[in-house]
C-alpha cells in the first residue's frame, strides 16, 4: 500500500482557519506566592502551524503539492503565519488579508511534558462579505489545478455557511472530491461532501444520537450519510480506530502504540486520508494509511507532522509490513537513515551472506537488535558470494535471502551490496555500532575506524551454513 503512493505528488488544495500553535516548554519547582498556581521556568519556545496550517504542513511533509486558501488578519500573528508557511515552501499569495481581524494563536505552557495552561488570541467572527467573495473568486480560478480539496474548519469564521456550500458545489460539478474536518453542531453546510471526519463526540452532537455502543455508532454513521448526502460516512473513534460506511459498515482498529499528545492528530488524519484518496487509493486502504500516520504523531509532543520514512518505520515496528518493504537499495535508504538520525535513532549495522538461514543467524541478529536502535543488515549479492565462497554458492539467490532476513522481527532494513566488503555501505550510512561475530576477535574489521563502536557477538557453536550443506551432502 505505502509503496504504491510514496513517490506520488498529488495536488491538494486546503481551505480553512489558519492558526499558530505556540509552545512554552519549561519545568516547575515552586508555587507562586501571589496565587496557588505553578511557576514555570520557561526554557524553550516554539511556534508551529496549527489548524488548517497543520494540515498543510502534514501534506507538505508527505510530499504532496499543496496550496492554501484562507483569510488572515492585519496583525503580527498573520505575519508570522505567512513566514511559517514560506519556511515550508508553501505559497502565501492566495491568502486574503482582512482589516481589523486577528489571526488565531493558541499558546500552551508545558511543564515536564504536561500541559499546564493554554491561552488564545484570535478573532472568531465570520469573515466579511468582501473577504468571502475574494476567497470564492480565488477558488474558482484555482480549482481545476487540484486533485482533491480539504476543508479544515476550526470554527474561526473562514468557512462561512454560504461560502462552504459554494465551494463544495463547484468541486462536485468538476468531479473533485471534497473532504471536511467539520466543526459545530449543524453539518448541513457540508452536505454533498465526499466525506467528513468527525470524532465520536462531534458526530454525536451533530446527529443528536448518544454514542454508547457499537449499535449507536452504526446509527450515527447511517444518519450522517443520509442527512448530509455523503459519499462515505466516517467517525474517528480515538483508541478504537475509525468506522466507515459506504455500502456497508467497517471498523479499522487504531495502531497507536504509545500516546504522548493528541494535539493535531485530527489534522494528520485528514491530511493523510486526503493524500491517499488523491492518489486513488480505495477508502479502506486510505483509512489504514491514515491510522498509521496518526499512530506516529500521537507519539510526539505538540502539533506534529509525519513523513513516509516515519510511517514505514512505524509500520515495521508493528510487524504489519511485508518483507519487501524492508529491502532497500543504498540510494533508497540514505534519506531514510538521515531522517532516523534527525530523530536521534541509533543505527546498528552488520553484514553477511545469510545463504541458508539457521538458528545461529537468528540468535546473532536478535543479540544485535538488543543493543538498541535500528538494525540494518548488509547482504552480499550472488556474485559477491561466488567470489568469496566458490562457484557452488550461494544456495539461495539474493532475492530469497534478502526476503527471509527482512522478515525477521529483529531486522529493520536489508541492503544488498555488490562489493567484496560492506565498506561502501558503512561509509555512506555511518552507523553508530558495527556488529560482527566473535570469530573476528583480534582481527581487523572493515569499517571499524568509521563507526563509534565495534561489538563482537558470540556465535552458536556448530551452527553455520557450511555445516548444514555438509550434512545434506552426507545424507545424500
Amino acid at each position: 500500500m505505502i509503496k504504491n503512493i510514496q513517490d506520488k505528488k498529488p495536488r491538494i488544495l486546503v481551505i480553512g482557519d489558519l492558526m499558530i500553535d505556540k509552545y512554552l516548554f519549561g519545568h516547575c519547582s515552586r508555587i507562586s506566592p501571589e496565587a496557588p498556581v505553578q511557576i514555570v521556568d520557561v526554557k524553550k519556545e516554539t511556534m508551529l502551524l496549527g489548524g488548517a496550517g497543520n494540515v498543510v504542513n502534514n501534506l507538505q511533509s508527505l510530499g504532496a503539492y499543496v496550496s492554501v486558501l484562507s483569510v488572515i488578519g492585519d496583525c503580527h500573528i498573520s505575519s508570522l503565519l505567512k513566514k511559517l508557511l514560506e519556511e515550508i515552501n508553501v505559497e502565501t499569495k492566495h491568502l486574503i488579508r482582512e482589516e481589523n481581524r486577528v489571526s488565531s494563536q493558541k499558546t500552551r505552557i508545558i511543564s515536564s511534558q504536561q500541559q499546564v495552561v493554554r491561552y488564545d488570541i484570535e478573532s472568531t467572527n465570520d469573515i466579511n462579505s468582501s473577504s468571502e467573495e475574494a476567497l470564492q473568486n480565488k477558488y474558482e480560478e484555482l480549482i481545476d489545478e487540484f486533485d482533491l480539496v480539504i476543508l479544515s474548519d476550526y470554527g474561526k469564521g473562514v468557512l462561512t455557511d454560504r461560502l462552504t456550500r459554494k465551494l463544495i458545489s463547484l468541486a462536485n460539478l468538476k468531479n473533485i472530491k471534497v473532504i471536511v474536518d467539520p466543526k459545530g453542531f449543524d453539518y448541513s453546510k457540508y452536505s454533498h461532501s465526499y466525506l467528513l471526519t468527525p470524532n465520536k463526540k462531534e458526530a454525536a452532537q451533530a446527529t443528536g444520537i448518544e454514542i454508547k455502543s457499537s449499535e449507536s455508532i452504526d446509527k450515527v454513521l447511517n444518519k450522517l450519510k443520509k442527512d448530509f448526502k455523503l459519499s462515505i460516512s466516517m467517525i474517528t473513534l480515538s483508541e478504537d480506530g475509525i468506522a466507515i460506511l459506504d455500502s456497508k459498515i467497517r471498523r479499522h482498529p487504531t495502531v497507536a502504540k504509545e500516546v504522548f499528545d493528541v494535539t493535531g492528530a485530527g489534522d494528520t488524519v485528514i491530511a493523510s486520508l486526503g493524500y491517499a484518496l488523491a492518489c486513488n487509493l480505495d477508502i479502506d486502504n486510505a483509512v489504514k494509511f491514515a491510522n498509521l500516520a496518526a499512530g506516529v504523531v500521537v507519539g510526539k509532543v505538540g502539533s506534529a507532522t509525519v513523513n513516509f520514512d516515519e510511517i514505514i518505520t512505524y509500520e515495521s515496528s508493528l510487524h504489519l509490513s511485508g518483507c519487501s518493504d524492508h529491502i532497500k537499495t543504498l540510494e533508497q535508504f540514505l534519506p531514510i537513515v538521515n531522517k532516523l538520525k534527525e530523530n536521534n535513532e541509533k543505527i546498528i549495522f552488520t553484514n553477511g551472506c545469510f545463504d541458508i538461514l539457521h538458528v545461529g543467524h537468528v540468535k546473532y541478529l536478535e543479540e544485535a537488535k538488543k543493543l538498541g536502535g535500528i538494525l540494518v543488515v548488509g547482504i552480499n549479492s550472488d556474485e559477491s558470494i561466488k567470489k568469496l565462497k566458490g562457484s557452488s554458492r550461494p544456495i539461495n539467490n539474493l532475492e530469497d535471502r534478502a526476503c527471509v532476513i527482512a522478515g525477521l522481527e529483529s531486522v529493520d532494513y536489508v541492503i544488498p551490496f555488490e562489493e567484496d566488503t560492506p565498506l561502501k555501505l558503512i561509509k555512506a550510512i555511518l552507523p553508530n555500532k558495527l556488529i560482527k561475530g566473535s570469530d573476528y576477535k583480534g582481527k581487523k574489521v572493515v569499517g571499524e575506524d568509521i563507526v563509534d563502536e565495534l561489538i563482537l557477538i558470540d556465535f552458536i557453536a556448530g551452527k553455520s551454513t557450511s555445516e548444514i550443506i555438509k550434512k545434506i551432502q552426507i545424507s545424500c
